[in-house]
């Protein structure tokens, strides 16, 4: 996570950082300045990565999704069809890719 979040700052976005799922939603329901969310399949809380994909689509349909993982290799319609999907390691240079479809 430490990777992720000097690579995000170095890309000129401010990080806030949730220990789980239920932590990230709370977050995005107290705030309307969120462009991005960045997440691990693999997570702690009430629901995984890909959950929690789906919810913030759901929800907030406007923000871009990142989803990583170094261990699980996801079946086609796990995620909506506009998710990035990074498997780790990933490099700078991916991330700063996904990065730039903010609109």
């Amino acid at each position: 996570m430490i990777h992720a979040v000097d690579i995000v700052e170095s890309a000129g976005f401010e990080v806030l950082e949730a220990a789980n799922a239920d932590e990230a939603v709370a977050i995005l329901e107290g705030r309307d300045d969120i462009r991005v969310v960045i997440t691990d399949v693999q997570m702690p809380g009430s629901m995984d990565g890909v959950k929690l994909a789906n919810a913030v689509r759901d929800r907030w349909p406007p923000i871009l999704i990142i989803v990583v993982s170094g261990h699980h290799k996801l079946q086609a319609g796990e995620l909506p069809d506009d998710v990035t999907f990074l498997t780790k390691p990933y490099s700078e240079r991916q991330m700063h890719q996904a990065l730039s479809l903010i609109g």
